[in-house]
């Protein structure tokens, strides 16, 4: 390093850009909102409490949020981790277009009594306003909608148009992946009971100086060939690892560098020497990992406020080690490719399909041709455009376990089409050290999408198709497998075909 921790950690609570980049570099400079937030936002908590205190005294059983990557993996963590408080709504969030988990979540809750909060810094995601058409159908009601963007958004005009409880102004210096202590996590939070002022008094007592070396560190092992991060948890901090997944995968997975993210792996019979491990443990709670094989970092949380330090330092270690791999770590060069392919797909031009059927009796031998496929330093995707449920969690992580001990190589697993908005970024931009596997279902019952002549079964569809094309675009190895209507009986195929 040709520079010192000190000095790293003097320049970056000044937001200088030219730690990453020369003067000027779009995306830079006015993207270092999140240095200060701790600060920052404690003003806006009187502001952000009296919004929930009062949506919440209208009358008000559930809470859905309606977002996807930034706007919506702080606030599934948060609920997961804080819990909900005494007198306060549960929370939900929908990062989806299977039209089954749409319609879950929609059987789940009464519109009347619901707050849907509509969360989108550029006001124009596709499955957030997919999402917010189809629940404003059933209510038509803006007392029951609350909008989070940036100033100035089509989703804030839209507020204003239905009348909105409230348009909530999230900072437009600070991006998607760095905004959990924003708006986008902290309403959401608030809604659920969350010490806000706590939360952000454990952010800004972090130290600078352990989180450089930390980010340091990383930068250095995947330098070092070990750039599959692994992450394991005690059991009440178990949802954290999907909020890092794309903090670290979106903003380092770039110019065919990266560091991969492992998050909710089982524990494997070996790993290989590419690996380095991070531990989170809850005070009082224990970690079950792989024994002190590899190089790896313990964090202890010593209580659950402090998941806001935790995020804090993950963003100073995140941004420090793209200084060290030479990457750009605020911007997505590689995200809107699939969104590309899929408006194509919508619009008709659907391009070649190859989708193996379930049934297909080659199944096996093309599995097998796909695992040989796989090499010493690579990682297995698994790209599910399935609803998330516990029984699919549960299939998906016996697959994962079948392939890591069969390949010896590590594992990861995402939800489309919410992984688009978080990992998807490294499997196009990052190193080409990603063998992919995409599962599909037919859903059993299709949504149609208010407002337009779509269906969420015809989007989820595109998305899928899309994001296989702009795979293959850029030269990766993946394997379509239509899982057909039963998706339970699909995934059990696969998992015995996997040998």
């Amino acid at each position: 390093m040709s520079i010192s921790t000190d000095e790293l950690v003097t320049r970056l609570r000044a937001k200088d850009p030219t730690i990453w980049g020369e003067p000027g570099t779009p995306e830079l400079a006015d993207r270092l909102g999140w240095v200060d937030l701790p600060e920052t936002m404690s003003t806006r908590v009187p502001e952000l409490t009296s919004i929930a205190a009062d949506a919440i005294g209208a009358g008000t059983d559930h809470v859905v949020l309606l977002g996807m990557g930034g706007s919506s993996l702080a606030p599934e963590v948060f609920a997961s981790v804080l819990g909900v408080a005494d007198g306060h709504p549960p929370l939900t969030v929908l990062d989806s277009t299977h039209p089954d988990q749409v319609q879950a979540v929609a059987d789940s809750v009464n519109p009347a009594r619901t707050i849907f909060i509509v969360s989108s810094k550029s006001g124009g995601t596709l499955e957030t306003i997919s999402g917010f058409r189809f629940f404003w159908h059933a209510t038509a009601d803006g007392s029951r909608f609350i909008a989070i963007t940036d100033p100035g958004s089509s989703l804030e005009q839209l507020g204003k148009d239905r009348g909105f409880r409230a348009v909530v102004s999230a900072p437009p210096d600070v991006g998607g992946r760095f905004s959990a202590l924003t708006p986008f996590g902290l309403l959401p939070a608030a809604m659920i009971g969350a010490d806000l002022e706590g939360l952000l008094e454990a952010a800004a007592a972090v130290s600078w100086e352990v989180s450089v070396d930390l980010g340091i560190a990383w930068g250095e092992w995947a330098r070092e060939g070990r750039d599959k991060l692994t992450l394991f948890t005690s059991p009440s901090l178990a949802a954290f690892p999907g909020w890092l997944e794309q903090l670290v995968a979106e903003s380092l997975g770039k110019d065919d560098k990266g560091i991969v993210p492992v998050a909710g792996e089982p524990i494997l019979d070996r790993y290989g020497d590419d690996r380095a491990f991070l531990f989170y443990a809850l005070e009082g709670e224990l970690v079950e990992g792989p024994g002190p094989h590899h190089p790896g970092n313990k964090r202890a949380v010593a209580d659950r406020n402090r998941l806001a330090a935790e995020m804090m330092t993950a963003e100073i270690a995140t941004a420090v080690a793209g200084m060290v791999l030479g990457v750009h770590p605020f911007n997505q060069p590689d995200v809107e490719l699939a969104k590309q392919r899929a408006r194509q797909v919508l619009e008709g031009e659907p391009g070649r399909a190859d989708l193996v059927d379930i049934f297909s009796p080659v199944l096996s031998d093309l599995l097998d041709d796909w695992m040989a496929s796989i090499r010493p330093g690579d990682y297995v995707g698994i790209h599910a455009y399935l609803p998330m449920d516990p029984a699919t969690e549960s299939a998906l992580t016996a697959l994962r376990y079948k392939i890591g001990n069969r390949a010896g190589n590590a594992t990861t697993v995402g939800f489309g089409p919410r992984f688009l908005h978080s990992t998807g970024q490294l499997h196009k931009g990052g190193a080409n050290t990603g063998v992919f596997l995409q599962l599909v279902d037919t859903p059993m019952n299709d949504v149609p999408i208010p407002e337009t002549d779509l269906t969420f079964g015809r989007v989820i569809a595109s998305q899928a198709l899309g994001d296989y094309l702009a795979l293959k675009e850029r030269g990766r190895r993946v394997m379509r497998i239509d899982l057909g209507p039963n998706r339970a009986k699909g995934l059990a195929t696969v998992i015995d075909a996997i040998g």
